[in-house]
């Protein structure tokens, strides 16, 4: 049993603050995010992690960049991942949060935790070679590798979860409306 100064630590998540986080998105539940990316010449580009903006009001500077660049087979200087590895990469990113966070809710230590996400384009579709031949992927295979002390019933309760409940796990497996504005700078 926890003293009463003790906090509730799993898998390194303060369980107070989680269980606050929770009630807090249940009375304010916008959580905003923005990227400003700028091309930095011939497939490269930085993008600018903005402010995160909580819906009451709360906003959370940032301050990272992430590169983007294609490999040289590509035609590509090789300095960065391409924007399909960083899509996967984001996408096993925030299923991780779901994991570590659905396990630790329930108490369950992680031992390890491991997404392998894989994908084809065919390039038909991006160099418009084909207008039967879409230009993304026609699916995205993951394995998650995960080990803990909870009970493989457990694991699949949180697979489960973060199915229904990552939001970048919804982005791709869900079509998401875009709304697109072009403004052409005078030369």
């Amino acid at each position: 049993m926890l003293n009463p100064v003790q906090k509730a630590i799993v898998n390194d998540i303060d369980l107070d603050r989680l269980t606050k986080l929770v009630e807090d998105a249940a009375v304010t539940p916008a959580l905003g995010f923005e990227v400003t990316t700028k091309w930095d010449g011939q497939f490269r580009s930085n993008s600018k992690v903005g402010p995160i903006r909580f819906g009451n009001g709360d906003v959370v500077v940032r301050d990272y960049v992430i590169k983007a660049d294609e490999p040289e087979e590509i035609l590509g200087s090789n300095e960065a991942p391409n924007p399909q590895e960083l899509l996967m990469a984001a996408l096993n990113a925030c299923m991780t949060v779901g994991y570590v966070a659905g396990a630790a809710k329930r108490g369950i230590n992680l031992y390890s935790l491991e997404i392998e996400t894989k994908g084809t384009l065919d390039l038909r579709g991006f160099f418009a070679l084909s207008e039967a031949v879409p230009p993304g992927y026609p699916k995205l295979e993951y394995i998650v590798r995960i080990a803990g002390d909870g009970t493989a019933e457990q694991f699949a309760e949180i697979h489960a979860e973060v199915q229904a409940t990552s939001p970048n796990y919804d982005n791709i497996a869900r079509a998401i409306r875009m709304e697109a504005r072009l403004e052409v700078a005078s030369s």
